[in-house]
């Protein structure tokens, strides 16, 4: 393997390693995708559809824009309080159904959520949440862009890619747990705690506004 090859090859793996750590600590979309796929409801598209606008925005962050947005205070707090105010609206939501008795077989066959309104949330975790453009173009576009062109664009590919392999793989493996989610207490748990993580992060926004 020659020299560069073995330069772009750490510049990948690296960018695989930043966005394993950001991407897969539990956050708004990540218990989105998990809550959908357990239920089996639309949980291909909305695994496509949170890793095509973090490619968007990593590759965004990459080029530069990452360091723009983080010296820009004004699109900064409209973010982070227009974000702490859907996750409040979404964790009330999640504690409404943690209070309610549902099994997955009761979920998948009664009230099944509509296409539209699936991917609308999708759209709404991904790209009403600051956290994600704190870590995708901010944090990983910061990280890359101190990179040389020809490492940058294998950096911001294994960022990239990890983020395709992350939800698809949540999508699939949440199959495994729908034996778990027969019961409602299962539900009740995972609804609850969903509430808790939406809640936390719109209070640290808040709290980091103020």
């Amino acid at each position: 393997m020659s020299v560069i090859m073995s330069v772009y090859l750490l510049a990948l793996l690296k960018g695989l390693g930043t966005s394993a750590g950001l991407i897969m600590a539990i956050g708004a979309q990540n218990a989105f995708v998990l809550s959908q796929g357990l239920k089996r409801q639309y949980h291909w598209p909305i695994a496509g559809i949170c890793s095509f606008f973090d490619a968007v925005l990593i590759t965004l962050g990459v080029m530069g824009m990452g360091a723009l947005i983080s010296q820009n205070e004004l699109w900064l707090n409209v973010a982070r309080w227009g974000g702490a105010a859907f996750l409040f609206w979404y964790g009330f939501g999640a504690l409404r159904s943690a209070l309610k008795d549902q099994s997955l077989e009761t979920d998948r066959n009664k009230g099944a959520t509509s296409l539209k309104k699936a991917l609308l949330t999708t759209l709404a975790v991904t790209l009403l949440n600051p956290h994600a453009y704190l870590d995708t173009v901010v944090l990983i576009g910061s990280i890359g862009g101190q990179y040389p062109e020809g490492e940058r664009f294998w950096f911001g590919l294994g960022a990239i890619s990890f983020s395709f392999i992350w939800f698809f793989g949540i999508s699939l493996g949440a199959r495994w747990l729908a034996p778990l989610f027969q019961k409602p207490i299962a539900w009740r748990v995972l609804d609850g705690f969903v509430c808790l993580v939406m809640w936390s992060i719109a209070a640290s926004l808040v709290i980091a506004a103020v």
